[in-house]
């Protein structure tokens, strides 16, 4: 038992030194590369809903000058015109245009309105009386 001991004891020393040397920890390097839209476009979004339930989706890019319609499940894209007053975009065979609260899509060589939203003005508060 006494030569059995020393035996044991040595098998666990080094079995225990065999277990704790693990290859060491590599470090992660993890580069993230911030990168920054170089075009960000000003793109502005709405969508309107007219009396009779007619939903238009409008996206206007600024940054490009276009305007692109989602009207019934189609997809018109318009070009800004700076001609026309306000904001109006247009292509061969539509037009649509947002003037004083005036929404308007139509089709150019017929002169049918397809869709025409005219946004409510906002009301003020009470009315104030002047006391005298």
């Amino acid at each position: 038992m006494k030569k059995l001991l020393p035996t044991i004891l040595l098998g666990l020393a080094v079995l225990s030194l065999t277990a704790c040397k693990h290859p060491g920890k590599e470090t992660e390097t993890i580069s993230s590369t911030v990168s920054s839209p170089e075009n960000e476009d000003d793109i502005i979004k709405n969508v309107y809903v007219d009396n009779y339930g007619e939903k238009i989706e409008v996206s206007i890019n600024n940054t490009k000058n276009t305007a692109s319609i989602h009207l019934d499940g189609k997809t018109y894209d318009l070009k800004k015109s700076d001609a026309l007053p306000e904001y109006t975009a247009s292509n061969e065979e539509y037009q649509y245009s947002e003037i004083k609260g005036n929404i308007t899509f139509l089709k150019k060589n017929v002169d049918m309105v397809l869709f025409h939203f005219k946004k409510d003005k906002k009301e003020s508060g009470p009315a104030k009386m002047a006391s005298y």
